[in-house]
């Protein structure tokens, strides 16, 4: 790469922390940084022109789990740590919403649904078998009942009469967010450079060497918030998993408003701007959906277009606007993953679909953990 001495000396040189990844992680990461060691030089690598893997590709659910969902992270989680992960995701998004505020993120509250379709009667009655234990067990996160049951009054067809509810759960405007996390990054002097994909690094010991496409780095520091991406970076136990999503066109008098989950949260769905957004269909094909590539497939979007039609919106006339996926992180189970790799390089990966609200967290700690 030509790099003018006034480039090489202003980018390049002295720098302290590089951190790989401009989403939700990777910008809280470099705030935290800032605000630890205000005299720092933060230069911040994305690889593509936005924010790539599932920051800016989510639903834009301000949620913590469904009650089906909770029921099975406990089933690889002990009773405290599926506490201690709920409060994690609670307190991830009051930090959200601390510090980016709720208007500026286009934070609404509107509640969180689960949905049943007629054939999963026998997993709502587990649920609502469980229901009561679940209540008393978040107690300590939520200091009142998280789950009750709702009547069913969106219109929902092939779906049970009652829908289980959670006052907690609400929506944000994903776009809105991280151009807020972008503006307050910018603003505190942090650098960031897109379409940089890292190719290699390596810890010396005194610095990490940081290999890219068009050039290389020395920093004091390495910090890894790639997510979906970070097997990459050797992190194995970090599995991709993409998400399909599509939105549909203005609908008129639509009358759904929430965030809604079904069949054990493979798939949801919301309301934005009188249109539906749907999203999911993973556990169509899970091998195939384990991949960094972006994309759609027919198998997975022909059954998003059949549950709008049979399911959520069956008297409507729908038009599809836009179609996409996004690259989420998962494991064995949804804690994340934060950790070192090396002296000098560090990671917080593996968010499992909850982003929106564990990610400020984790980049906090992120921040933390390398002391």
């Amino acid at each position: 790469m030509n790099f003018s001495y006034w480039e090489q000396n202003s980018w390049f040189t002295d720098v302290d922390f590089v951190i790989v990844g401009s989403g939700i992680t990777g910008l809280n990461c470099a705030l935290q940084l800032q605000k630890d060691y205000p005299g720092a030089t933060i230069l911040i690598l994305e690889k593509g022109l936005l924010p790539e893997g599932a920051s800016t590709k989510n639903a834009g659910f301000a949620c913590f789990g469904s009650l089906s969902e909770i029921l099975e992270d406990l089933k690889t989680l002990p009773d405290k740590e599926v506490i201690d992960l709920i409060q994690k995701r609670v307190d991830g998004l009051k930090l959200l919403r601390k510090n980016l505020g709720d208007e500026a993120i286009g934070f609404k509250n509107h509640g969180g649904y689960e949905v049943f379709l007629e054939k999963d009667k026998m997993l709502q009655e587990k649920c609502l078998a469980e229901m009561s234990k679940i209540n008393q067990m978040l107690q300590q996160v939520f200091e009142e009942d998280c789950f009750c049951l709702k009547e069913n009054k969106f219109g929902f067809q092939n779906t049970t009469e009652k829908l289980i509810f959670s006052p907690f759960e609400s929506q944000i405007d994903t776009g809105k967010m991280m151009s807020q996390l972008l503006r307050k990054v910018y603003k505190k002097g942090i650098r960031i450079l897109n379409n940089i994909a890292v190719q290699n690094m390596e810890d010396c010991g005194d610095k990490v060497l940081v290999k890219t496409s068009n050039f290389e780095v020395k920093c004091r520091k390495l910090f890894i918030a790639t997510n979906g991406f970070a097997s990459k970076f050797g992190i194995t136990s970090v599995k991709p998993a993409r998400a399909q999503v599509l939105v549909t066109k203005p609908i008129e008098n639509l009358q759904i408003k929430g965030t809604f989950h079904l069949d054990r949260g493979f798939y949801y769905f919301r309301n934005i701007n009188n249109r539906i957004l749907l999203g999911g269909g993973r556990n169509l094909d899970e091998k195939g959906e384990e991949t960094t590539q972006f994309g759609q497939t027919d198998l997975i979007q022909q059954k998003l277009e059949e549950l709008l039609k049979t399911t959520i919106l069956p008297n409507h006339k729908i038009e599809i606007d836009q179609r996409w996926s996004g690259i989420m992180g998962i494991g064995e189970h949804k804690k994340p993953e934060i950790g070192q790799l090396s002296v000098n390089v560090f990671y917080g990966v593996k968010l499992g679909g909850m982003g929106i609200a564990i990610g400020s967290l984790v980049g906090k700690e992120l921040a933390k953990i390398s002391g």
